[in-house]
């Protein structure tokens, strides 16, 4: 593998991160303050990509499909939260893994309803085809857009989280909810601010993933099980373990499916290691999860308390 090669893989990886850490970000608070689990959040990703396409093709501009997806999104969560989630949070952990899968259901259905079963696809503007050149290197403009909103927004939950006092609530509730609320802190807006902020951020990821992806009912639930890899990796609760545990599993899942072909065929024979290649580059991130979990329980990079 050439150096150039290597390099690309790398920003792809990079790229995949950003996409996966904007899934993550909402999620581990989620988890973090409310103790619950809600395997829906990769619907709602699911949700955005096809509010951004629909909303592209009745207005043919991708920066009132991006404000569409968002906005959308972020009501439809506040709603599901308002209304549904919000009342399983006294409930046990199963009881709210089997509501939030009956409602990737639901949703799977809604869409196949409103949109049909057949793939959606949105286009990208003159500005963002082609490519740019990146220390010798062409790579898509596109997806160096979609790094650059990554670590943009990274840097903008990073002020909120850490120099704001609503942030410094959302730490603190991540912390130790009980304490918080016993201090009359409204914990329960700050359930609703983070959920609709997690919410936002899916429908930020499914509309910047639309036109480099197939827009299709259930393409959320592939993505929900690597976005639960990386809390896990990262440790829940941490908008920082989020980020970094996202680029750890992005990069790892791009660059070891190209490189562990490669890596294979200097040991077995071509058809073999082409067959075994992608299987064993599947299993990385999960090993690299139970290493995690064997050695740090709490992620790599935990909340911090005190």
């Amino acid at each position: 593998m050439t150096t150039s090669l290597f390099f690309a893989q790398v920003l792809n990886g990079f790229q995949f991160g950003v996409l996966l850490f904007l899934l993550s970000a909402g999620l581990t608070l989620v988890l973090g303050i409310m103790n619950f689990v809600n395997l829906a959040h990769g619907s709602l990703y699911m949700m955005g990509a096809y509010f951004a396409a629909s909303a592209f093709g009745w207005t043919g501009s991708f920066v009132l499909a991006g404000l569409f997806a968002v906005t959308a999104t972020l009501v439809m969560g506040m709603l599901l939260e308002r209304f549904i989630l919000g009342k399983l949070y006294s409930r046990s952990h199963l009881d709210q893994v089997l509501a939030t899968y009956g409602l990737i259901l639901l949703l799977n259905e809604v869409v196949r309803g409103v949109w049909g079963q057949s793939p959606r696809y949105m286009s990208l503007p003159d500005a963002l085809t082609g490519t740019i050149n990146l220390f010798g290197i062409s790579y898509p403009t596109y997806r160096f857009f979609i790094i650059a909103v990554g670590v943009l927004v990274g840097l903008i939950l990073y002020l909120v989280i850490n120099k704001t006092r609503v942030g410094m609530l959302i730490r603190a509730g991540a912390s130790d909810p009980i304490t918080v609320a016993g201090m009359g802190v409204n914990i329960r807006l700050i359930n609703g601010l983070v959920f609709g902020g997690g919410a936002a951020l899916t429908g930020l990821a499914g509309f910047m993933a639309a036109p480099i992806l197939s827009v299709q009912p259930g393409m959320g639930e592939p993505i929900m099980i690597l976005t639960l890899v990386v809390i896990v990796t990262g440790g829940i609760g941490s908008i920082r373990g989020a980020f970094y545990g996202a680029l750890i599993v992005g990069i790892v899942d791009t660059v070891g499916r190209i490189m562990l072909p490669t890596l294979l065929r200097g040991v077995f024979e071509r058809s073999t290691a082409q067959a075994a290649g992608p299987a064993l580059a599947s299993m990385l991130i999960y090993i690299l999860m139970a290493l995690v979990l064997a050695l740090r329980p709490q992620g790599l990079f935990p909340v911090k308390h005190g």
